[in-house]
């Protein structure tokens, strides 16, 4: 083995050196790209917030060389023959470049001209190529890159598929702060004060020992291993701190056995819930405050906020209670949202909804926690959390049936507010100000009447017609679940069906225009859900040959058929007593879409009741 290929080098790089101009395959044990929407979420909230620490709106670009710089991390890359492949570190550089992309079309978009697109992709004799390849991507990167989106195909990997969707979390995620003149600054922060140490191999057999050693030993303690430090610290005994310590450590284990980073998400969803006071106005140039400052570094929040924290004094004793009713007392509710998210619960069923369509979690779990009090019975707590995860899933279907969306960056100022408003609340209080703030919302549930649907919103359709088809069964004594219709593990997957064929000829009659038929096609009133492959040998065929199939399918598909309203005491009672317009079609117009339209918002209207929030 030559000197070069037993040489090991580390140097610190800020993003452009690592990405400007470079290329880099991704080694095959680093293949998949795997990070979720809560892995991005962070990212971009740790980077956003590092920059708005800095930044003041009296600045001048060129103050932005003595902002802070930011550490991202370490890289692994194996240098061979000039050819570099990313060994440790892909997810990371991953996501940077889907930020880079990101940022790139917003520039655009904002009429801002600066050069990052070197940092993206390189040319080399007349060819484009993304500087992060791997083959199976590119048709991907090439789509988000031009067109700020990519509808994956049947043929598309696991990474292809979640880079997409990741692409679309950043652009939720994104603050609204940094989307105008502010931009620029942010762009030359990220390019060179955002740093990350590059370790580089000249052989696989070191770059691999690299890898192994940075994912098995020397992990940097993370921010709940120095809450601890910091609490225990202040036991009067051994045998106190011991007792805690032990306590601390089967905790965390139960939380990571949910995810590894599942610790860090419990103690900034219950400090967001039950102590922060402050917040960031959403303005360039204001400084960060609790709820930011606890996302990204809440053993020192803590640490400088022991009495927002409830400890009053430095006395021991008010530490060791700390543990053993506050810490124990969340911990324990925390893990019951955790499960009633994976799997229904009868008491919680709205965090289970919730957990498919909903805001952010480092929103949403704050929000849960923040009316409950260490008193509280058992009872009492899934009462609020299931009203608080009713009120979650009330507004995001209602911004979304407006074509409104609840990115973090544009709700989190109003949904940090609330935290604070609903704090200890008892459940009288909690539904009276849950209801107040639902009548006060802008989005009613009539949007439905015009709702369709369109590229980006297909699983929120799905999510929708899942909830109405499993309600109105239910309703009509039939043993069914939402789960069964949005992600059926037992059986067929279902997939919405358009009643309307995709053949503009045949409506000619109605739509002199091909867009005004595919508009009304994609109408929710023409819309239902059908097991996979049942959808797939209907889709061509016309109405009159699918309703003799629809009488044996759901009874939202069966409702269209005259045969469902003969001998079908269940449904007709649900009907009255729902006070529901459900009519048979024997044929399938323009007003026929439109009349299933005002049933589905009836329907609706039903399910997200404000009443329910209503004290007897």
């Amino acid at each position: 083995m030559s000197k070069l290929t037993n040489k090991i080098e580390a140097h610190d790089r800020s993003i452009s050196e690592v990405l400007d101009d470079n290329k880099y395959t991704v080694d095959f044990f680093q293949r998949e790209f795997k990070w979720e929407e809560r892995h991005i979420e962070q990212l971009v909230s740790d980077l956003t917030t590092a920059f708005l620490d800095e930044y003041k709106t009296e600045h001048e670009r060129k103050d932005v060389s003595n902002y802070n710089s930011y550490y991202l991390g370490p890289f692994v890359v194996s240098d061979k023959e000039g050819k570099r492949s990313i060994i440790d570190g892909q997810q990371r550089l991953t996501s940077l470049t889907l930020l880079l992309i990101y940022l790139n079309n917003l520039q655009k978009e904002l009429g801002i001209s600066e050069t990052i697109e070197s940092m993206i992709f390189s040319q080399k004799y007349g060819e484009k190529s993304f500087n992060i390849q791997v083959d199976e991507r590119i048709p991907c990167m090439e789509s988000l890159f031009k067109n700020g989106s990519y509808t994956p195909s049947e043929e598309d990997d696991e990474s292809t598929i979640n880079m997409a969707n990741r692409y679309q979390d950043i652009e939720k995620n994104f603050p609204e702060e940094i989307k105008s003149e502010v931009l620029p600054f942010f762009l030359d922060w990220l390019k060179y004060n955002v740093v990350l140490v590059e370790i580089v191999a000249y052989s696989d057999e070191n770059a691999y020992t690299i890898f192994e050693t940075m994912n098995d030993r020397g992990l940097n303690l993370t921010p709940t291993e120095m809450l601890k430090g910091f609490i225990l610290s202040r036991f009067p005994s051994g045998q106190a701190r011991q007792k805690a310590n032990l306590l601390w450590k089967k905790s965390m284990q139960q939380l990571h056995d949910y995810a590894k980073d599942e610790d860090q998400r419990f103690v900034q969803a219950w400090f967001r819930g039950q102590y922060a006071d402050t917040i960031r106005p959403g303005r360039a140039g204001s400084k960060n405050e609790d709820f930011e400052k606890i996302g990204t570094r809440f053993h020192s929040w803590f640490r400088d906020n022991l009495e927002k924290a409830g400890i009053k004094g430095d006395r021991s004793e008010n530490f060791e209670a700390f543990v053993e009713t506050d810490f124990k007392f969340f911990l324990r509710v925390y893990k019951l949202m955790l499960d009633a998210e994976r799997n229904f619960n009868d008491d919680l069923d709205h965090l289970y909804y919730i957990n498919h369509w909903g805001i952010a979690n480092s929103l949403s779990y704050p929000l849960l926690l923040s009316p409950l009090k260490t008193v509280d019975s058992d009872s009492v707590i899934k009462q609020k959390l299931n009203l608080v995860a009713r009120f979650i899933e009330t507004f995001v279907v209602r911004r979304s049936i407006n074509f409104r969306k609840f990115a973090s960056s544009s709700i989190r100022y109003t949904m940090y507010t609330l935290v604070k408003e609903i704090r200890q609340k008892e459940i009288y209080e909690l539904k009276d100000i849950l209801r107040s703030k639902l009548e006060e919302m802008e989005e009613k549930l009539d949007g439905i009447k015009t709702f369709r649907l369109h590229g980006q919103n297909g699983r929120f359709v799905k999510f929708l017609l899942s909830r109405m088809t499993a309600y109105v069964e239910q309703k009509a004594g039939i043993n069914s679940s939402f789960d069964k219709f949005y992600q059926n593990k037992n059986g067929k997957p279902y997939e919405i069906e358009h009643i309307w064929a995709d053949k503009f000829i045949n409506h000619r009659d109605e739509f002199d225009q091909e867009t005004e038929f595919q508009e009304m096609r994609n109408r929710l009133g023409g819309l239902i859900l059908l097991p996979s492959g049942t959808n797939q040998s209907f889709n061509s065929k016309p109405y009159s040959e699918k309703l003799p199939h629809y009488i044996r399918e759901n009874l939202l598909a069966q409702s269209l058929h005259e045969s469902a309203y003969q001998n079908n005491p269940n449904f007709l009672n649900m009907k009255k007593e729902l006070e529901l317009p459900f009519q048979p079609h024997p044929d399938f117009k323009s007003d026929d879409i439109k009349e299933r339209q005002n049933l589905y918002q009836d329907i609706c209207e039903r399910i997200w009741d404000i009443r329910k929030f209503q004290n007897q």
